[in-house]
């Protein structure tokens, strides 16, 4: 056979075998950008065997937005998108140009899990996979769609991923949800197993998405956020006021504050907002503590915290706090709970972030609330707090009799009541501005201005 035809009837049988991941691969990118790697690349070395497919994953570069980002889609229509060692050679090859060039990497994933024909060569493979996975961690942005069924060890890259996406009929788990759900006595569908909203505790900071044009466009808006610092501000939102949170303060309100805003992991510990926003068109990794009367801390609450500030760390984004916390929940499941280590560890991450650190105490700092989120001693630049805030040692009256006992009446009191107005923390120099609500925007963008420049 001529060489040219040969070529061309390689390339059709590539191509007839990868429609439909290729159709996902369109969806996201910019039209006619995406540039293919290593597709002749397969487990069998007789290159007219049984698997010129491509090795069940396309691997390439391609923009989004305009962005230069590397691709990873596994082809569920090659061995249900079954992992072996030379698919994992493949993709290993692909995260290493994304770590040489600087490149954000985009993970479409479809796998029902190993190819058992690999035997333990498949596992050495998988190591090398997820090694190569965390090694980018804070390296390169690294975005994973769950897209389909995801089975098995490469799970692992959904956790490992800075952001992570299920659409209606995403499944995730380490195990086939068959087995999960008999093993727990139950009869499951396999979305209740391993479905987004099943997946409430996992800490996998993911979005609900309704269509790979919805992962697109998450996609390019979180990219800008993490690897463009500062974009042009409007004269005008920097001047702005926002009279709802004099009438009410609440998360919602201060929302409002920002500039495009995308809530990070809505679906867990909801009472600690973790957002990414502009303010001023300077890129920001706020949390905003919401809860009823204050929020309680859990081991999982400051996890959430931790690995959000560890992602501003990263891409070096000013962290601001946005307080109304109480301290450590006072129950005995948070008691033996690993919530002491999770503070410490934030404390650890805290002290590395070298870019702004800017805390608004806007209902309650009482505590550890205060200490963690607020203090000057633990590094952050700029504290202000809005008029009708709480700093102080406890919570109550109540609360402070049982820390302090019933024989010390008066201190009690004192504590309580007197001592929790902001004013008593601004004299000794630990607040740096009392606020209206209405003018907290006016007063970010100014601190921003001063301490990331």
């Amino acid at each position: 056979m001529d060489k040219i035809q040969l070529l061309q009837s390689r390339k059709e049988a590539l191509l007839e075998n990868s429609k439909a991941v290729r159709a996902d691969i369109d969806a996201i990118i910019d039209e006619r950008s995406f540039v293919e790697l290593s597709a002749f690349s397969f487990s069998n070395k007789d290159f007219y065997g049984e698997n010129a497919e491509g090795e069940g994953v396309v691997t390439g570069f391609a923009t989004v937005d305009g962005f230069p980002f590397y691709i990873v889609a596994q082809n569920f229509g090659v061995a249900a998108g079954g992992i072996s060692k030379a698919n994992c050679d493949k993709i290993c090859k692909c995260l290493d140009q994304a770590e040489k060039n600087a490149t954000p990497v985009i993970y479409l994933l479809n796998t029902n899990g190993v190819q058992i024909k690999d035997g333990v060569t498949v596992l050495e493979g998988m190591s090398k996979l997820l090694l190569k996975a965390t090694q980018l961690k804070g390296v390169v942005p690294q975005y994973a769609v769950v897209n389909g069924n995801v089975f098995g060890s490469v799970a692992m890259l959904a956790a490992t991923a800075d952001f992570t996406f299920f659409k209606n009929d995403s499944v995730l788990a380490v195990n086939s949800p068959m087995v999960l759900s008999a093993k727990s006595g139950k009869n499951l569908k396999a979305e209740e197993v391993g479905g987004a909203k099943a997946l409430n505790k996992t800490n996998i900071p993911a979005f609900e998405v309704q269509s790979l044009a919805e992962v697109r466009e998450r996609i390019a808006q979180l990219n800008s956020l993490l690897l463009v610092a500062e974009t042009d501000a409007d004269e005008a939102q920097m001047n702005d006021s926002t009279p709802a949170l004099n009438a009410a303060v609440n998360a919602q309100n201060l929302m409002e504050i920002f500039e495009a805003p995308v809530e990070i992991g809505a679906g867990y510990a909801p009472e600690v907002k973790t957002v990414l926003g502009r303010m001023g068109g300077v890129a920001v990794a706020a949390v905003i503590f919401e809860g009823e009367n204050g929020v309680h801390l859990s081991a999982s609450k400051m996890k959430k915290i931790k690995d959000f500030a560890e992602l501003a760390c990263c891409y070096q984004l000013p962290f601001i706090t946005f307080t109304d916390t109480v301290g450590i929940c006072p129950c005995m499941e948070v008691n033996n709970s690993s919530v002491l280590k999770e503070i410490a560890e934030y404390l650890s991450m805290l002290d590395a972030i070298d870019t702004a650190k800017i805390a608004v105490v806007y209902k309650k700092a009482v505590g550890l609330g205060y200490s963690l989120f607020a203090a000057k001693s633990v590094g952050f630049d700029y504290t202000c707090a809005f008029a009708n805030a709480k700093i102080a040692l406890f919570d109550s009256a109540q609360g402070a009799e049982i820390e302090l006992g019933n024989n010390q009446a008066d201190t009690v009191s004192q504590y309580a009541d007197e001592n929790s107005d902001p004013v008593n923390a601004a004299k000794d120099g630990y607040i740096d501005a009392i606020i209206e609500p209405q003018f907290v925007k006016q007063h970010l963008i100014a601190a921003l201005q001063m301490f990331t420049k």
